[in-house]
């Protein structure tokens, strides 16, 4: 078990910074490479996708606000249209959405790009975080880095189904040793490029009695980042926050985001809803899939929601 220096030495030791040049905003998605994108399409053996995202519910987790118009000529300002048609025609309507969402949190299935978070005012390849403002959002590594999406193999771990338990309990640490009874029992092993999926069973949890407030949870434990750095995984997620809490460390409140994001340049994909893909994994006898992630190509933005999906 890591002690706390340790885990405060990993800021040091697990460093890209430098590894991909001073201007590299990619991080660990420089790992995937064209050759392991063509290996991720021949991960489709079955042609089945599955979503590995919650829905957004309305109004809870979105503001919304939407217009309807029966027909085009009934819209306000339709007469002052350039084209007759919007004048005059009466079959045709509309309805459209003005949405606003606050992503990162505990609810909403989202990438985290590296400047989300900072460490003693700095950011992944020692950037200042003064390059993000409030007004125009950061100048530096931002999910616009990620704009021609994130395409890779990625690997399914269900430790709730090694440790043969529905759920993990919260505050309870997943730890490389379970990382790699889950390979040894599925079969699959994890290579440099792909993006590994955590299962701790809260989808369940939240399927069967709804979200669970408080700050507590299961999730990577901070002794498997040395472990995600030795095998050049482009980007993590987990159908929880990421990281266990309580953490163990009483100076790192959260070392899973703040090692990865600013020391490794490891994006995450928070807030999974893997059920779905363990059920399809284990009926189909398959742990690894392609996985496509999206983001919204916001300008400046930390991360976007995202609709992660995976064909076996």
């Amino acid at each position: 078990m890591p002690t706390q220096d340790d885990v405060l030495g990993y800021f040091s030791t697990l460093s890209n910074w430098g590894r991909w040049g001073d201007d590299d905003e990619l991080g660990t998605l420089n790992h995937i490479t064209d050759d392991v994108r063509l290996a991720a399409a021949r991960a489709v053996r079955h042609g089945r996708s599955v979503s590995c995202a919650w829905e957004v519910a309305v109004p809870e987790d979105m503001e919304r606000s939407t217009t309807t118009c029966p027909c085009a000529a009934d819209m306000p300002g339709a007469e002052h249209m350039p084209a007759p048609g919007f004048r005059a025609d009466r079959r045709w309507g509309f309805s459209s959405e003005r949405l606003g969402i606050t992503f990162h949190g505990n609810t909403v299935t989202h990438v985290d790009s590296p400047c989300h978070l900072f460490w003693d005012g700095t950011m992944y390849n020692g950037r200042s975080h003064s390059l993000v403002g409030a007004a125009t959002g950061s100048a530096w590594a931002a999910v616009t880095a990620a704009a021609n999406g994130i395409i890779t193999r990625g690997v399914l771990l269900d430790i709730a189904r090694v440790r043969d338990v529905p759920w993990l309990e919260p505050g309870q640490g997943v730890f490389p040793d379970d990382l790699e009874e889950a390979e040894r029992r599925q079969g699959v092993r994890v290579r440099s490029g792909d993006a590994v999926l955590l299962r701790t069973g809260y989808g369940r949890v939240r399927h069967e009695a709804g979200e669970t407030g408080g700050f507590t949870q299961a999730g990577w434990h901070a002794s498997c980042l040395p472990w995600l750095h030795e095998r050049e995984v482009a980007l993590i997620g987990a159908d929880t926050p990421q990281d266990v809490q309580p953490s163990g460390y009483e100076d790192v409140l959260m070392p899973v985001h703040a090692v990865s994001l600013v020391a490794m340049g490891l994006w995450l994909l928070d807030n999974c809803d893997l059920e779905m893909c363990a059920t399809t994994a284990a009926e189909l006898g398959q742990w690894d899939f392609h996985l496509a992630v999206a983001p919204v190509r916001f300008a400046g933005t930390s991360g976007s929601p995202v609709n992660p999906i995976a064909t076996f």
